[in-house]
């Protein structure tokens, strides 16, 4: 992950805010995390006020102390650059500094994130102080990382963001002319004859209520162009820090499916990916390591890092549930079984004030060893560094892909239509889910990143398709590989224009069908898939959109089971070249028989082995070093002990006991086991 030679251990520790503490209370946190095994904390993240008091004058005297103190006790460091939230004083002298919201409010100093990332100001003095931070403490060898600033995110509706957002446009369509043929601003008298006529797509001018918009491509192209503001603030503190030392590797904390941010963009800009795990308490196991998947995803060659997660409770979600004894130390191992390298949290210690003052921590307020988090936080510390680096830097190889896409995604949400409840990062889901269920190892991947290592891809509501990955889809299929798209798939190009070529658009050839039209089913109407033969027989529910398909040399493998369209086709699947192209023309209902049957037998298709035999909630992955040695990982995820069944070889790192193949493995409720295995499967 961070690429230190010092590190021979999966990094155990988080964000560690000493500056809100007197020098009593922090000898007591040193001695305490101490105890619980950790060995990295995250500092000054939110310092910046306290670093730079004025202008000109920058003040390092406690954060020498605070690093001097973890230094001394042998603690590795993740540096912040500090620059999440700017200092009241900035905010009060440089207006600019400010965010505009919307609604077309601007805001006054407050909160976080409050930044512009157009402001000039805010360019000026993040990375002068980032560079700051790189001259005092780069040659510290306890420095492992950088920290640039901290969960980027927030849109901004300014005049400075108007003007750059017209730059960025006459950049990316060259002339007005192409800008309007690309907009279809013909709709609705949009026709622009100045690029000062362009505005911000606010509540001002094409949006309204924060999710419709009357021209979607403006909309989309304003979250292209925020995203890439903020990558080039992220890129400008980045490149100040590299005028000091390059040998520190530079990273910022992402947030899985967050809808504001291209990540595979961003990921291309840092050293190693890292992210922040808060799942809801009511979210499937699954659902937590599709976002690890789509992190991993960003960044296939390296492991990840788990940056934050709460050892206990969140404060900002409806419902703060705890986590249970065990869940903890089991959604750890759950970060490692997908590619992280650390085992890191928000915090170690409470803060006495603010809105995250009921936020947990492996330190409460009241500064004890004796809590049941702090316990299970030094018996997982403990575990760690029994376990060593024993798969530090491996990798996953898996023959499987899912396609995740943030164009896809903004397309899909601004449209106007077909319905409500067809929501793009909950249909990708789908597919993962029933893979992971299957113990079917998975990649999630750009559309960008190659097809070639993959024997089967699936590109769920794949709505936005360029002429560029139409044309690799239908080589990987044509050389022998099995490809899977959706309804709601190859509807547009990358500048939202409807295809005029029939649905689904560039992909109609390669899937051998027409989707002649959309039916959007009302909440309390469910239609049906009919498998009449075959391996798949059988009948599930069909939900929220249902297209009403022809098949055009497609193999027909469901119909619909009831409506004016019953009978018709619903799942198809197309020879093409070598491999088969296959297209599911409605939504699966949640954890649908169906989908896991279909993915299996794909899977089974192409020779592509199960890890294990799936278990009711219980989780199976593997990771693979770079000599070649794999690491099954088996996670029970309920509350009752499960046996797994075995086929090879091997021994748990963690208990140290012996397996073999044809033996069941019992997991306890919530239990773990990483097996080093003694073969290939």
């Amino acid at each position: 992950m961070i690429g230190n030679s010092s590190i021979k251990k999966i990094l155990f520790g988080g964000d560690y805010n000493p500056e809100q503490w007197d020098a009593e209370n922090r000898k007591i946190e040193m001695e305490l995390l101490l105890k619980a095994g950790v060995d990295i904390v995250t500092l000054n993240v939110f310092s910046w006020a306290r670093i730079q008091p004025s202008e000109d004058e920058y003040d390092f005297s406690d954060l020498d102390s605070i690093v001097e103190m973890v230094s001394r006790r042998g603690m590795k460091i993740c540096m912040a650059t500090a620059t999440a939230a700017h200092p009241a004083w900035m905010a009060k002298r440089h207006p600019d500094i400010l965010r505009v919201d919307i609604d077309g409010r601007k805001h006054l100093f407050g909160a976080r994130h409050n930044s512009c990332p157009t402001s000039p100001t805010y360019r000026k003095y993040a990375p002068r102080l980032a560079k700051k931070i790189a001259e005092r403490y780069g040659a510290n060898k306890n420095v492992v990382a950088w920290h640039i600033s901290n969960e980027y995110g927030g849109l901004c509706y300014c005049e400075n963001c108007a003007a750059a957002f017209r730059a960025w446009l006459s950049k990316k369509y060259g002339s007005l002319e192409n800008l309007n043929r690309a907009w279809n601003t013909a709709f609705w008298g949009h026709t622009y004859y100045d690029w000062n006529e362009i505005q911000v797509s606010s509540n001002l001018s094409e949006e309204w209520g924060g999710c419709h918009t009357t021209c979607q491509i403006q909309t989309i192209d304003y979250h292209r162009f925020q995203s890439d503001m903020l990558l080039e603030c992220f890129c400008l503190e980045r490149d100040a820090i590299f005028e000091v030392t390059r040998e520190i590797p530079v990273t910022t904390n992402m947030m899985g499916t967050y809808p504001e941010l291209d990540y595979h963009k961003w990921a291309k800009e840092m050293d190693f990916v890292s992210w922040d795990n808060y799942p809801s308490p009511d979210a499937p196991y699954t659902r937590a390591a599709f976002n690890h998947e789509v992190m991993r995803g960003c960044k296939l060659e390296k492991p990840f890092c788990l940056m934050e997660q709460t050892p206990s409770v969140t404060n900002w979600q409806p419902y703060n549930s705890l986590k249970r004894p065990g869940v903890m130390r089991l959604w750890s191992y759950q970060a490692l079984a997908h590619g992280s390298d650390t085992v890191m949290f928000f915090q170690m210690r409470r803060s006495r004030g603010c809105c995250e003052k009921l936020h947990g921590a492996i330190i409460d307020h009241y500064p004890s060893s004796e809590t049941r988090v702090f316990k299970e936080a030094s018996a997982l510390g403990a575990e760690l560094n029994k376990i060593g680096g024993a798969f530090l830097g491996s990798l996953q190889k898996n023959k499987v892909a899912v396609i995740f896409d943030w164009n896809s995604q903004w397309g899909v949400t601004y449209s106007a239509g077909p319905s409500v409840d067809f929501k793009y990062a909950d249909e990708v889901f789908k597919y993962y889910d029933a893979l992971a269920r299957m113990n079917i190892g998975v990649d999630v991947i750009a559309p960008e990143e190659s097809l070639a290592s993959y024997d089967i891809v699936f590109a769920p509501a794949l709505y936005m398709v360029s002429d560029d990955f139409a044309a690799r889809a239908e080589k990987f299929v044509a050389e022998g590989g099995i490809f899977l798209v959706t309804t709601m798939s190859g509807l547009a190009d990358e500048n939202d224009l409807i295809t005029t070529e029939g649905y689904p658009g560039k992909l109609r050839r390669l899937c051998g069908i027409w989707a002649e039209e959309t039916d959007a089913l009302l909440p309390n109407q469910k239609n049906s898939f009919v498998i009449k033969d075959g391996a798949l027989k059988g009948e599930c529910e069909a939900t929220i959109l249902c297209d009403i398909v022809h098949a055009e040399g497609a193999q027909v493998v469901a119909t619909y089971g009831s409506d004016f369209y019953a009978g018709t086709p619903c799942v198809t699947k197309n020879k093409f070249g070598k491999g088969e192209a296959w297209y599911v023309a409605s939504c699966f209902g949640e954890r649908s028989p169906l989908l896991q049957k279909i993915v299996l037998h794909l899977a089974q298709q192409k020779g592509i082995e199960q890890i294990a035999a799936p278990v009711e909630g219980v989780e199976i992955t593997k990771r693979v070093r770079l000599d070649g040695t794999q690491f099954v990982f088996a996670l029970n995820h309920s509350a009752l002990q499960k046996e797994i069944a075995l086929v090879f070889n091997g021994i748990d790192i963690i208990s140290q006991k012996e397996i073999h193949a044809g033996e069941n493995l019992l997991l306890e409720a919530n239990g773990v086991a990483i097996i080093k295995m003694n073969s290939n499967l």
